[in-house]
């Protein structure tokens, strides 16, 4: 397994576990207090974006099934 793992929850977040770190867009380190697991919106409807606080719940739907992307255009 990688050292990182990011899970695609059906309706809902995406869960990331391991060794990581979260920046924004300048390269700003998020402080997540030595949490080696957190959830990341994919809703937009988030108060606590970029992490989830559940605000999803019964307003977002995406049932997340695994598939293989597309060649890599040359």
């Amino acid at each position: 397994m990688a050292a990182t793992r990011l899970t695609i929850n059906s309706n809902g977040s995406v869960r990331v576990e391991g060794d990581f770190e979260i920046v924004d867009k300048e390269g700003n380190v998020y402080g997540l207090d030595g949490r080696t697991t957190v959830s990341i919106c994919r809703c937009g409807m988030s108060q606590n974006k970029p992490f989830c606080d559940g605000s999803h719940k019964g307003h977002f739907e995406h049932e997340a099934k695994a598939f293989d992307l597309p060649p890599r255009k040359a």
